[in-house]
């Protein structure tokens, strides 16, 4: 008979949970060590946002040719289901390289709580704790050089991915909300974005939030409010086609359309491709190159 210890109480998509619980993690992440790319010049460097609790973002810096030039700010939440991944992983540090590339702008890639050590809210509070970090510089005094000396304060772009595009849509109306003093948020923008829709992941993501407002948490269900209060002007939006999470985007999409928001919104959908597809399964196929470029061209609109 088996052992109470390995009774299972729930198993989701990203991770199950036994009931003395013990939670196991269906994958494993790796990090590398900041370097500077010998093919695009982009230097990088970690920094601490806060020891309590722990905090942290890896900073991308393109190469500078005219040392007087402000850059655009890539402000980057990864996707893991809040549960894994990381700023550090070799995924995520080759694609914000590229994208700092891409973009000539200076990209800061938060590290922040993950479940189980760290439930639901504490993604979306260590991500605002990072974004308040950017904004202590915004008199060239900050903790870091960098960014005293390149970021532009007035071209901030929140960009994430699956649930860190849902992380940042929260972060957009915080500020909408509250403000950001000395820092304008110019866009956003969110790739193949979570927000609920399946029952099994709208199930995985209140387990992981103890303290939440059921199904239509605000959160998950962004109510007309909320978007209204978006504290950006443009946003770009991807989706691919074959996604599991293409419907409730285009839900998000459609909502945000009927909202009193007075932004302007952009889409790019790739055709036959699945969820994350430009960092799993075909990161150097040319509908990836494709999303580098739009993404890039869109922080250089400005």
């Amino acid at each position: 008979m088996e052992s109470t210890n390995n009774e299972v109480a729930h198993e989701f998509r990203f991770f199950k949970a036994y009931k003395d619980g013990r939670v196991e993690i269906f994958y494993n992440t790796q990090k590398v060590p900041p370097s500077t790319d010998s093919v695009t010049g982009v230097q990088s460097k970690d920094v601490i946002i806060s020891q309590e609790p722990a905090v942290s973002a890896r900073i991308f810096l393109p190469k500078i040719h005219d040392p007087t030039q402000k850059l655009p700010i890539l402000f980057y939440i990864h996707g893991g289901g809040f549960c894994f991944e990381s700023a550090f992983s070799p995924m995520f540090h080759k694609h914000l390289t590229s994208l700092a590339a891409e973009a000539n702008a200076i990209a800061v890639s938060v590290e922040y709580g993950l479940f189980p050590d760290r439930p639901i809210p504490a993604c979306y509070d260590d991500t605002w704790a990072a974004l308040k970090w950017v904004q202590s510089h915004s008199n060239r005094d900050g903790p870091d050089q960098w960014m005293n000396q390149y970021a532009d304060f007035d071209r901030v772009f929140l960009c994430g991915d699956s649930g860190g595009a849902n992380m940042c849509h929260n972060l957009a109306v915080w500020v909408g909300s509250d403000g950001l003093p000395e820092v304008k948020v110019a866009g956003m923008v969110m790739v193949h974005p979570f927000f609920g829709g399946l029952a099994v992941d709208d199930e995985m993501w209140l387990y992981m939030c103890p303290d939440n407002g059921g199904v239509q948490d605000r959160r998950l269900r962004p109510p007309s409010e909320d978007l209204a209060k978006l504290g950006c002007e443009r946003m770009l939006i991807f989706f691919a086609e074959k996604d599991h999470l293409r419907e409730v985007g285009q839900w998000y999409y459609d909502e945000l359309k009927k909202s009193e928001w007075g932004g302007s919104v952009e889409v790019v959908e790739h055709e036959d491709e699945f969820h994350e597809f430009h960092l799993l399964s075909e990161p150097e196929g040319e509908k990836a190159l494709d999303l580098i470029r739009k993404f890039g061209s869109f922080i250089k609109q400005n």
